[in-house]
């Protein structure tokens, strides 16, 4: 004798995502009531969220111009998309990253480093290890 399927793996032999929705349409369906499954769809849009960021450090060069600098060892994915969204839209402060290792890439098997997707997808200067006196001397 066969293993007997679980609800939800009933469901999903006959098209559902679960046992329940399995449950209802048969339900439905013997009580003669007309309906369709997953049939309609409707667009939504996700709120915008707020965020709060801090950078590193807030750095005043020799002519009184302010940089802001983050520093990063590991720089991970929501990292990236967070300094993306930070640098897009505020493209009036002078955001720069000093990496730790700017040579890394990005994830295992990549051949994108950190330095690289900074200047593709940021397009700020980046240092390694340190703020260059050349910043400073700005």
């Amino acid at each position: 004798m066969g293993k007997r399927l679980t609800q939800a793996q009933a469901g999903l032999k006959h098209g559902f995502r679960s046992g329940l929705e399995r449950r209802v349409a048969d339900s439905l369906s013997s009580r003669g009531v007309p309906h369709s499954y997953e049939s309609v769809r409707i667009r939504w849009i996700q709120p915008e969220t707020s965020h709060i960021y801090t950078p590193d450090f807030e750095v005043t060069t020799a002519s009184g111009k302010v940089i802001l600098v983050e520093l990063k060892g590991r720089w991970m994915p929501a990292d990236r998309k967070k300094m993306k969204q930070v640098v897009h839209q505020h493209p009036d402060l002078d955001i720069r990253m000093v990496f730790q290792a700017p040579t890394q890439k990005i994830y295992k098997g990549s051949a994108t480093t950190y330095a690289q997707w900074c200047s593709m997808h940021l397009g700020i200067p980046w240092a390694k290890g340190d703020v260059p006196d050349a910043w400073l001397e700005e």
